[in-house]
């Protein structure tokens, strides 16, 4: 009697499986979120830190949102108060490759606390912080951010002022500046970066340009090509 040798198992090719997202941690702000921070970061993995605005922070706006400004003397709207995130400045942020502080409304003094941080960030989200100029220009001097790639600075109130102080961030591949009237002189700012050679990507709508600011971009020697293109359309 012939045994009869066992069937093989049909070939299956292997299974491409999608790449896992980085670990995400947040971290409501409060007074002990430096420690709690500097807890979260001993664990490696963690590759992106969200900070929220305090609880109490989340209730100020909230509440200026529904009843609307208060004005001054001179009939101006009296802006919310900012966000107190002084702690900022003795946290060290390790081999962490993303912080995202969208929404933390924090200002000047916070631009300055986190400019005292240290760490190697490569991606920083700063949407909605109310940095103004003189808050980026702080940035601008962090040794913690001299690796930066990705930033995000949606409405901050940056003028052309703001784009000049961009240009110590010299690695930068992508750049979010929408609802931030830099006009022309930001345009030509950025154009003449140190990182406009490697800029990928680059947000602006054409408001915060004007049209000779769109034709900086669109003409600028330095950008790549696909950039230089993408502005000739706009």
């Amino acid at each position: 009697m012939t045994a009869t040798p066992p069937e093989r198992a049909p070939h299956q090719a292997p299974v491409d499986r999608p790449a896992q997202e980085p670990p995400v941690v947040t971290v409501t702000w409060s007074p002990q979120a430096p420690a709690r921070i500097a807890e979260v970061l001993k664990d490696r993995r963690v590759a992106v830190l969200r900070i929220a605005p305090s609880l109490a922070d989340q209730e100020a706006d909230a509440e200026y949102r529904s009843e609307g400004p208060e004005f001054d003397e001179v009939d101006m709207p009296i802006p919310p108060a900012l966000h107190e995130v002084d702690g900022l400045a003795g946290v060290d942020f390790g081999d962490l490759r993303a912080l995202d502080l969208s929404y933390v409304r924090c200002g000047v003094p916070g631009a300055r606390a986190l400019a005292a941080a240290t760490g190697r960030i490569e991606e920083l989200d700063l949407r909605y912080c109310a940095l103004g100029d003189p808050g980026v220009e702080a940035l601008a001097h962090a040794p913690a951010l001299r690796g930066l790639r990705r930033l995000h600075l949606q409405r901050n109130a940056l003028t052309g002022a703001g784009a000049r102080a961009l240009a110590r961030f010299e690695r930068l591949e992508e750049l979010d500046l929408r609802y931030n009237p830099i006009g022309e002189a930001g345009a030509r700012a950025l154009a003449q970066a140190p990182f406009a050679a490697s800029l990928t990507r680059l947000l602006l709508h054409r408001e915060d340009l004007s049209a000779a600011g769109v034709q900086e971009l669109a003409s600028a020697p330095r950008f790549p090509s696909a950039l230089r293109s993408f502005w000739r359309s706009m």
